[in-house]
C-alpha cells in the first residue's frame, strides 16, 4: 500500500519551508568555541526563543525552552495512538564560527539556469565545477551572497522539522491534502553543535523520546549512521625567555616550539589530505608569545585503536620537541568530545531500517555513509538515545559557497513525516 506522504506535493511543503529558512538564517547565531558556558553566545537565544514562539502559534501546546537554549516541544498522539513509541527529530540553532554568519543575505534562484553564479569577493558557484550544483538546473536553490556563509547546517534542518510540525499541527481535512495519524513527536532544537561540546547541558531527564534522528547532512538520500571519534588536544608550551640579544644556547621560544610541533603532524593525515574512513589530526589555532604559546589540536578516527594510536603520537612529539628546545617544556592536554555511533545504533536496528523504509516509502533513493564529523545525534546515542543522521539537501558547508537545493529541502521534510507516519503504525 502507498504511503499517503507521497499524494503530498513538493509545492505545499516548499511553502511551508523556504520562508522560515530564509528568515532563520538572518538570525546571527554563530557559536564560540572559545565559551564555556551554553550557549556560547548570546544571539542563539534570539532564534530559540522565535522557534518556541512559532511552535505556540501553530497551537503546539508542551513547549518549553531550557535555561541553556534548548527548546524542547511535544506534539501529542493522535487519536488511537497513544501507546504508540515517542520520537523525536533534532536540529541544531547555531552556525560555525569558520566563516562569519553575521548579516546573512540568503538568495532564493526559483529556476536555476545552470551557469555560473557570481558572488561577492570574486567567489562564484561554477555548475562545471559542482556536478550537484548542475544537476539542479530548472529548479530552485539557495545560496549564500559571498559574503557570509549561508547557514544551511543546520538551518534547513531546523526549517524541515518546523514544516512537518505545521503539517501535523495545522492539517485540515477541507485541504484535500492526506491526514497522518501518529504518536507522540518530540521536537528538539540545540545550540553550540558547532563547537562540539557534546551536549554538556543536554536535558535528557526531560526528553521523552525512545528513539530520535538528526536532520544534519548533506546531499538527498544520504544517512549516516556512524561518525568519527573525537578528541581535542591542548598543547601548552612553556618556553625559557631571555633577552633576544643574548639568546645564543639558552633561549627556547615557545612560538618556534608550537609551530614546530604543528609540522611534526603528519600532513598526510589532515583533513584535506583524506576522506572516507581515513582519519587525521587538525591544527586549529595557534598563539603565544616567547615564553608561553599554545596549539589547538581536533583528532578524528572512526576506529578506536586508531585514536589511541594519534593520542600516544602527540606524547611522541612532545618529546621531540623537547629534545629540540632544550629548557622548553611540552604539556599535552587532551579530552573527548563525542564517539562514534555506530556500535550503538547497531543494538537497534529497526531505528535505521524504519529510515530505510521511510525513504522507499516517499520514493528517495538512499546511500548510506559515515559522517566525516559528528552531530548532536552521537552524543544523544552515546546517553542511550539512537540517532541517525538524514539529509538536508545542504552543500559546502562552512564556506561562503555554501548553497541548499530546495527540492531535497522538501524530500526531507516528506521523509520526516514518513517517519512520524511509520513510528505510530
Amino acid at each position: 500500500m502507498e504511503s499517503p506522504v507521497r499524494q503530498i506535493g513538493d509545492q505545499c511543503i516548499e511553502k511551508l519551508i523556504v520562508p522560515r529558512f530564509m528568515n532563520y538564517v538572518r538570525y546571527w547565531t554563530e557559536s564560540d568555541r572559545h565559551a564555556e558556558e551554553t550557549p556560547s553566545t548570546a544571539g542563539q537565544w534570539d532564534l530559540a526563543k522565535a522557534l518556541a514562539g512559532e511552535l505556540t502559534a501553530l497551537g503546539v501546546k508542551d513547549v518549553s525552552l531550557t535555561d541553556h537554549c534548548y527548546v524542547i516541544a511535544r506534539l501529542p498522539p493522535s487519536p488511537g495512538k497513544e501507546n504508540a513509541p515517542c520520537i523525536g527529530f533534532l536540529a541544531h540553532i547555531d552556525t560555525a564560527s569558520d566563516v562569519s554568519g553575521k548579516d546573512v543575505q540568503p538568495q532564493l534562484v526559483n529556476n536555476y539556469n545552470g551557469k555560473k553564479i557570481e558572488l561577492a569577493g570574486g567567489l562564484a558557484l561554477d555548475p562545471e565545477k559542482e556536478p550537484d550544483l548542475a544537476a539542479q538546473r530548472d529548479r530552485a536553490i539557495i545560496h549564500s551572497d559571498g559574503s557570509t556563509l549561508l547557514g544551511a547546517d543546520d538551518k534547513a534542518g531546523v526549517a524541515e522539522i518546523m514544516a512537518a510540525v505545521e503539517y501535523l499541527a495545522v492539517w485540515k481535512a477541507a485541504s484535500g491534502l492526506p491526514e497522518i495519524k501518529h504518536g507522540p513527536v518530540e521536537i528538539i532544537f540545540s545550540p553550540d553543535e558547532e563547537t562540539g561540546k557534546g551536549l554538556p547541558d543536554f536535558p535528557l531527564h526531560d526528553i521523552k523520546s525512545a528513539v530520535c534522528y538528526t536532520l544534519d547532512g548533506g546531499p538527498i538520500g544520504e544517512i549516516e549512521a556512524e561518525c568519527f571519534n573525537a578528541w581535542k588536544a591542548d598543547v601548552e608550551f612553556r618556553g625559557k625567555v631571555i633577552h633576544v640579544g643574548a639568546a645564543r644556547g639558552i633561549l627556547a621560544n615557545a612560538v618556534l616550539m608550537a609551530s614546530s610541533f604543528a609540522a611534526l603532524l603528519p600532513r598526510a593525515e589532515s583533513p584535506e589530505a583524506t576522506d572516507g574512513y581515513y582519519g587525521y589530526y587538525c591544527p586549529t589555532e595557534i598563539k603565544g608569545n616567547l615564553e608561553n604559546a599554545g596549539l589547538e589540536i581536533l583528532l578524528r578516527d572512526f576506529d578506536s585503536g586508531e585514536m589511541r594510536r594519534r593520542l600516544a603520537a602527540l606524547d611522541a612529539f612532545a618529546k621531540t620537541i623537547e629534545a629540540q628546545f632544550p629548557g622548553g617544556r611540552v604539556i599535552v592536554n587532551t579530552k573527548p568530545q563525542y564517539y562514534n555511533m555506530k556500535e550503538k545504533i547497531d543494538e537497534r536496528p529497526e531505528v535505521l531500517e524504519r529510515l530505510k523504509t521511510a525513504l522507499d516509502n516517499v520514493g528517495i533513493e538512499w546511500r548510506l555513509k559515515p559522517i566525516r564529523g559528528g552531530t548532536d545525534g552521537s552524543r544523544l546515542t552515546e546517553l542511550g538515545i539512537p540517532t541517525p543522521n538524514i539529509f538536508t539537501g545542504g552543500r559546502n558547508f562552512h564556506s561562503r559557497l555554501e548553497w541548499v537545493a530546495v527540492s531535497e529541502m522538501c524530500a526531507a521534510c516528506k521523509t520526516v513525516i514518513e517517519l512520524i507516519r511509520l513510528w505510530g503504525e
